[in-house]
């Protein structure tokens, strides 16, 4: 079996591993940005919340400066109640303003991450505007003709795409992301026939009220209080429920369907067989998920294990000797999504078939890091 852990460099901080767990390091590229006169200006739609701040904090900045990413001004926009605040991103004072049909003027970039409904209002606005738009909500995935983008995976969806010609990119869901980051370099190997994925999500999937009230219950029920329940039906803090979409006439909830349907139009490839059960659970910001494959053709673990090492985005965390192995604290706050566990399917009797677990920091490459990679694509 492979004993290791291939691990990325990001600096400055450095990801502490398990006692036991060895590194091998791949090149990242690293260069550094500056605000320039003649880059982009970019506006951030939904400041306010989870996935708009992660744009805004200092890891986020460290992402922004290390990958290069030019641009000439900065906008922030939310809702009227958020108008007026002000936020500090790259050793400016930036003022949020409100969100209007206006606010696009002179705009070339939009990082939209403000819900489905302001989205479906404001987005094509931003976009006859002349302002190219990277959405984060659910409102343009599966619409004809808007890419569906993981930039590791693919890019050559929007291709011929530039910043400040109009149009609309979707980021797909945050469970659909840290899946295909995983599978993909095995569906190129031996081409998935069948996909069997249970989801394990955190609380930022849910919004940063979500993370809030999970960290109040917890303390709450540690003390023996009645724990606050704003945001779902159920206690969250020491508790799992199924995800809390509405669930469809297919007894599938829709973030079940949303993998479902998000894979087959990113690998262009309405063959692939997907079934998936999606947990919310109490861990803060990072999924978890567990993956089983049937393939095309044979695929050993041990060529698996070199294919995922060798793919863009991703570590390998995959130590069976000493039982390590990927988990959300581990993968929280970091770029990278992670994965091990990796083996054979001892169901099957072929060598067609392996199941891995795979986490993923679901504001980051879920959601924030994914957005910016996508508009790294439109420069």
């Amino acid at each position: 079996m492979m004993n290791a852990v291939h691990m990325r460099p990001r600096a400055p901080a450095k990801l502490s591993l398990p006692a036991g767990a060895t590194r091998q390091m791949s090149g990242r590229f690293v260069v550094k940005a500056a605000k320039v006169a003649d880059g982009p200006k970019v506006a951030i739609v939904g400041v306010t919340g989870a996935v708009g701040q992660e744009f805004l904090r200092v890891r986020w900045c460290r992402v922004l400066k290390a990958r290069d990413f030019p641009y000439s001004d900065m906008k922030m926009l939310a809702s009227a109640r958020s108008a007026g605040r002000t936020y500090e991103f790259d050793g400016n004072t930036y003022t949020v303003e409100e969100l209007t049909d206006s606010s696009f003027d002179g705009v070339d970039i939009a990082l939209f991450s403000a819900g489905g409904s302001i989205s479906k209002k404001f987005a094509p606005i931003a976009s006859d505007a002349g302002c190219t738009v990277v959405d984060n909500s659910s409102a343009f995935r599966m619409t004809e003709g808007v890419p569906l983008v993981i930039p590791e995976v693919n890019p050559d969806a929007m291709s011929g795409m530039k910043y400040g010609q109009g149009g609309i990119i979707a980021n797909p869901n945050c469970s659909t992301i840290i899946a295909l980051m995983a599978v993909t370099p095995l569906h190129r190997e031996a081409g998935v026939k069948r996909m069997v994925v249970s989801t394990y999500q955190a609380a930022s999937g849910a919004g940063q009220a979500a993370m809030e009230e999970l960290e109040l219950q917890t303390r709450e029920a540690l003390e023996g209080k009645p724990v606050t329940q704003n945001i779902f039906p159920f206690q969250y803090a020491f508790n799992l429920f199924s995800h809390n979409s509405p669930v469809t006439d297919t007894l599938y909830n829709e973030e079940e369907m949303k993998m479902v349907k998000e894979t087959a139009k990113i690998w262009n490839n309405n063959d692939v067989k997907i079934t998936a059960t999606c947990i919310r659970v109490p861990i803060m910001r990072a999924h978890a998920e567990s993956i089983n494959l049937e393939f095309d053709k044979d695929l050993s673990a041990e060529r698996a294990l070199e294919l995922l090492a060798a793919f863009p985005g991703v570590s390998v965390i995959n130590n069976p000797e000493e039982n390590i192995f990927p988990t959300p604290l581990v993968a929280s706050n970091q770029d990278d999504v992670y994965v091990g566990r990796v083996r054979r399917d001892i169901s099957r009797d072929d060598s067609k078939g392996l199941d891995l677990f795979v986490c993923g920091d679901q504001i980051k490459k879920g959601a924030a890091l994914n957005a910016v990679q996508v508009a790294e694509l439109l420069l």
